[in-house]
């Protein structure tokens, strides 16, 4: 009786004398990756690969943990200081071009706000990033550095920036909504939001909630008492971020990044659904 011919798992039609060191399936020469030991099959190859994965170590909120946890923080802070020194050289023109409104700013000029057309829905973003006087930016960048460092070291660097982002557009859009003759300009919607994660983070570590609420708390009354301050921005960007923040640090980890990204989507349609409202209110 002769031995039955040993063939590939995966191509029945070839013979071979090499098994995958790891699970013993024969494979042929077009199946052979080569392993520190001998050869390994790709399923074998795979699985090692997702183990991989699943030993790195990850953020609480499912992120890869980056060298540097403030980078993006660096490069936020950074950003906002260039946008600064711009509109200190270029004056008011510049700010006029950046900030934030919904009819035209000057009638009969070629500065137009948001309602302008899509091509002035820039300014949605653009004003995140612009301050006019020196207490404002130093307010906010001290603000930022100190939440948004540990926020981004909990939720790494693509969640903290989707998160920064998302709260910043959310506050851009109630001031379009409830303030769209008003020229706004700041991070404070953004910071805002950070502050309202920090919040959510701190409830899911259960940790003492005491100080972020009194910092909150006191936040909120300046926001209200103090002159020349935009509440609407304030509360926008407070509101979505405290709700992508529950989705990322509520998630379930089975469906941790469709949740926690789908939520930063559904946000962001809102955004643009309250935005269009507060145009279509102007245009009316």
């Amino acid at each position: 009786m002769t031995d039955q011919a040993v063939r590939c798992y995966r191509h029945p039609d070839r013979e071979t004398g090499i098994r995958c060191s790891r699970c013993e399936r024969p494979i042929c020469p077009e199946c052979m990756i080569n392993a520190s030991v001998g050869f390994h099959c790709p399923e074998c190859v795979r699985e090692g690969r997702r183990a991989a994965q699943s030993a790195e170590p990850r953020t609480v909120a499912g992120g890869t943990v980056a060298g540097d946890p403030r980078l993006v923080t660096k490069i936020l802070v950074a950003l906002n200081l260039l946008v600064f020194l711009l509109a200190q050289v270029e004056g008011k023109r510049f700010v006029i071009e950046l900030g934030l409104f919904t009819p035209c700013y000057s009638p009969g000029t070629v500065e137009c706000g948001v309602a302008g057309g899509p091509g002035e829905w820039y300014r949605l973003l653009s004003s995140m990033f612009l301050h006019q006087e020196i207490a404002h930016i130093a307010f906010n960048m001290l603000s930022l550095w100190w939440i948004g460092g540990p926020l981004e070291a909990l939720l790494g660097r693509a969640r903290y920036i989707a998160l920064y982002l998302v709260a910043g557009l959310g506050g851009s859009a109630l001031v379009v909504l409830l303030a769209p003759d008003t020229l706004t300009l700041g991070a404070s919607g953004a910071i805002y939001g950070l502050f309202g994660a920090t919040a959510v983070f701190i409830k899911r570590l259960r940790m003492d909630m005491r100080p972020v609420l009194i910092l909150l708390a006191l936040n909120l009354l300046f926001t209200f008492t103090w002159g020349n301050i935009s509440w609407e921005a304030h509360i926008g960007g407070l509101v979505t971020g405290t709700i992508v923040a529950v989705a990322m640090a509520y998630a379930p980890r089975s469906h941790r990044a469709l949740v926690q990204w789908g939520t930063c989507a559904v946000m962001l349609l809102a955004v643009a659904v309250t935005v269009w409202a507060g145009v279509a209110n102007i245009s009316g």
